[in-house]
Parts: C-alpha cells; structure tokens; sequence
C-alpha cells in the first residue's frame, strides 16, 4: 500500500478520492445547516402566528386595542423576535372593515358627527398573499390578497374566522418577508460549492503541472540528445513515483550512451595508433638503414674528399651539412612515428625536474643565439621532485623549447621557464613572445597529425601530451590575439 502512494497514480488516485469525500462532506453539511435554520424559522413562523392569533382574540374580548397589549409591561405573548417576525396584525368584523390594527393607517377613527370611521378591508393595498385562502369559501372573495399567487410579493398572511355573538370576525396575521435571508440561504450552497470546485481546480492545475513539466523536461532532453548533447541530465530523477523513475533511466541512458561514444573514440585511436605502428614499423625497415648508410657517406666524403681549394670547399661543406640537416629531420620524422606508435612504460622515480629543463635548453641555445632569444628560468622556493621518467621528460620539454624557437623564427623574442610547487603537483610553465596560437588551433594542437608547419609531422605536441598522461599529469595551454603562447605542464610531485 505504501509503494503504491508512492506512485503518481497512487497519488492521484488518493488526491480525488479526498477531494470527493470533501465534496461529499461539505455538501452533507450544508444541507444539514439549511434543515436546521429552515426548522428555526419554522417554529418562529409558528410562534409568531400564534402569538398574532392570541393578540386578535384578546383585542376581540377587550376594550384595550391591540398596541395597548403590545406595549403592555410585562406582557409575555408577544417577544421581541415575534415582534421582528409579524408586520401586523388586522381584526375584521363582520362588515369587512378594520376593526382593530397595531397599523395606525387602519385604525377606526370618529368623524365630525363624532361617529366611528373604520378603514375598509378591500382599500388596504400592498397586502401579501394570503395563504390556504380556500379555507374560507366565499368569504375569501372579500379579502384583497386571497387571489394573489403565493409565490408572489414579499411576506405572507394567515387569518382564522372568530364566531361573536354579533358575527364572525377574522383575525389577520401578516408576517415579514425573508426574501432577502431565503436568497442568501440558497446561495450559500452554491457559494460553497464553488469553492470546492474552484478547489479542485486549483489541485488538478497543480497535478497537470507536476505530470506535464517532467515530461517537458525529458521532450527537451531528448531533442539535445538527438543533437548530439550526451551531456544533458534530467533534474526529476529524484522523484520517488514513475516520473522519477523514467528520468533516472533517461540518465543512465545517456550516461551509458556518452561513454559508448568515449569507447567508439577510443578504438578509433586504438585503430590509428595500430595504422600507424604499422606504418611506423615498414618506415623504420624501409628507410632507417639507408638514412644511416646516407650520414656515415657525407661524413666519409667530408672528411676524404673535401676539396682543396677554399672556395670550393666552402660550398662543399656547407652542401654536405644541409645534406645531413636534412637527412637528421627525416630521421626525426621516424622517431617521432615511433615513439608515438609504439606502447610506453616509464620507469618513474623521483626526479630533479630543472636538471631535466636545462637539459633540453641544451638543444635549441646554439638556435636561440642566432635568433637572439632571450632564455630566462625561474624556480620559486620549496619546489618538490616530481616523479617522472628524466629521458621520456626530456621529450616533452625538447618539443615545447623546439616549437617556441620556431614560433620566434622572425627575430628576437622571450622564452621563458618559470617552475613552483602547486599543491601535489609540481608546475612547469614554458612561454614564448612569438607568433601565438589562433583560437581555432588551440583546441587541435594536441591531436595527432595536425600541424601548422610545411614540414611538420603534426606527432610533436601529440608525443608531449601522452608522455605527460603517462605520468599522471596535465598539459594546458593559452594564448592571446596579440601573439604569444603559454604552455602549462603539471606533473605530480614525488
């Protein structure tokens, strides 16, 4: 049972079974109330003829008029809530004309002649209905408000025929009109009724929401996947019902997509490094040898052929040079198809990471005199050994320095070299004042095979980035529109 309130069926299910007992409950009450005021206003109705009735016949057996009785101290008769109750109270006698009236406008008045004057029943106007008028056969004719709808007009009227020794007289009994109370009394239910809808409305607004939003969510989600966007997350996994449930299997689905897609990249990689191992390995058969056989020649024909003359030698030595120049970038070429291609295992242990800095400094200070590069290394206070592998090391650094020279082919320039301990790591930053990196560049630099160089094999930076993963570390880099780069290099610390 508890599982299933969990539910968003459950939920709702419960929701509008509560709602209806509400509806249910609410109505039963209301309709309870109006029973009871319409029991109270029936007995005060009752109280109040009966009161009317007992005030006509004491007017008929007194000489007191009824106002008389009415004012009376003490009387008990007539309370005040038949007072609100009755409107009037009229004696008829039997010539139809207004005997007694707490009304002053129907009282019997004496005339000139000092006669008695009594107001006729048929000149009272505004009367309201007469009710159970049948009751009183042809005397009902006489009565002005017998032939008055009941449904009509505001108020009622009651009469009695009282037999006297000088003939019957009636006694009228007219009571206020609750037309006002009886409208408020029938809208109330509506009233009520209506904030029960307005209610329900409120709660099915609320639950179309909390259905429709997830669902919104997971439309949207959907569509960026089918863009492409692995990344995106559903934020309704955590909801205990169905809803949730979908959304954390949405989750789980792009998880699992993302990382089939890191998979697929992955092999792709694995199947190029695999290309190229191959072809690494055919070039280092094919061409390695006669490039060796190619350098030991042009040093044996400069050092047993050189020509005599100085001119003449001159050329000669400066052809034979670029000859071996030449001969030394190709057997570069297959090294760094060989050190990429081929698996690594470094031989990790604490190193000096400055000693392995100025080491690779070695290689590009005769090129960096010529091109009037400025080379400055910092090392700040307390900075640990790093434990990395000295020769792989080497590598790294020998591209960075190599590449910031070629950046500063134009003349003149700043590579500097600044090392400081950066929690467990140990930084290396290595920054130029060349040419720069364009933004479009900078996120493929370190992909295999890309190069902005004529003569480059693209493996440079590619090499860089795997030894320094090989040792647990990070490569970043940055540079701005107006030239210049920085590379960043982290390598744990000992």
């Amino acid at each position: 049972m508890r599982n299933f309130l969990n539910t968003f069926r459950g939920r709702l299910l419960f929701i509008l079974a509560f709602l209806l007992v509400t509806t249910l409950g609410v109505q039963f009450v209301l309709n309870w109330q109006t029973e009871e005021q319409n029991k109270n206003l029936r007995e005060m109705q009752a109280k109040a003829i009966v009161a009317g009735f007992a005030l006509g016949v004491n007017s008929l057996t007194s000489k007191d008029r009824l106002q008389d009785f009415v004012n009376r101290e003490g009387q008990s008769f007539f309370d005040a809530k038949s007072t609100k109750r009755i409107q009037d109270i009229i004696v008829i006698n039997p010539q139809w004309q207004v005997y007694d009236s707490l009304s002053d406008e129907y009282l019997p008045v004496a005339d000139e002649n000092n006669e008695t004057r009594y107001f006729n029943l048929s000149d009272i106007k505004n009367l309201p209905p007469l009710m159970e008028a049948n009751r009183l056969g042809q005397d009902a004719e006489h009565f002005p408000n017998a032939n008055i709808p009941t449904d009509e007009g505001d108020g009622e009227a009651h009469v009695i025929p009282i037999e006297t020794g000088g003939g019957p007289y009636y006694i009228m009994v007219v009571l206020k009109g609750e037309r006002s109370r009886t409208i408020s009394r029938a809208a109330q239910p509506l009233i009520y009724t209506l904030l029960v809808l307005l209610l329900s409305t409120i709660v099915t607004v609320i639950l179309v929401w909390r259905f429709t939003r997830p669902i919104a969510n997971l439309s949207r989600a959907a569509r960026q996947v089918g863009l492409g966007n692995l990344s995106v997350r559903v934020e309704d996994a955590d909801r205990t019902d169905e809803v949730g449930e979908l959304a954390a299997q949405f989750n789980q689905m792009t998880a699992e997509l993302s990382e089939t897609r890191k998979l697929e990249a992955q092999l792709q990689e694995a199947e190029k490094s695999a290309v190229v191992g191959r072809l690494g390995s055919a070039i280092a058969h094919e061409i390695k040898n006669p490039l060796n056989y190619i350098n030991l020649t042009l040093d044996h024909l400069r050092a047993k052929f050189a020509p005599e003359d100085e001119s003449k030698n001159a050329s000669f030595q400066k052809l034979t040079a670029q000859l071996k120049a030449e001969v030394a970038r190709i057997n570069q070429q297959i090294n760094d198809f060989l050190s990429y291609s081929r698996p690594t295992k470094a031989n990790l242990q604490p190193t000096d990471v400055r000693r392995v800095v100025e080491d690779s400094l070695k290689i590009i200070e005769p090129q960096a005199e010529d091109q009037h590069i400025e080379i400055s290394v910092v090392e700040r206070e307390n900075v640990p050994r790093i434990l990395g592998d000295a020769e792989f090391l080497r590598s790294v650094f020998n591209n960075l320095f190599i590449n910031a020279t070629h950046a500063m082919e134009c003349g003149g320039g700043q590579l500097h070299i600044d090392i400081s301990p950066d929690a467990d790591f140990v930084k290396i930053e290595v920054g130029d004042t060349g040419t720069g990196i364009s933004e479009a560049n900078r996120a493929k630099i370190f992909e295999p095979y890309f190069s902005t160089k004529e003569t480059g094999t693209g493996l440079g930076l590619a090499i860089v980035k795997k030894v320094v993963e090989i040792h647990n570390g990070t490569i970043d880099v940055e540079s701005s529109e107006t030239g210049g780069a920085k590379f960043t290099v982290r390598l744990p610390k000992a």
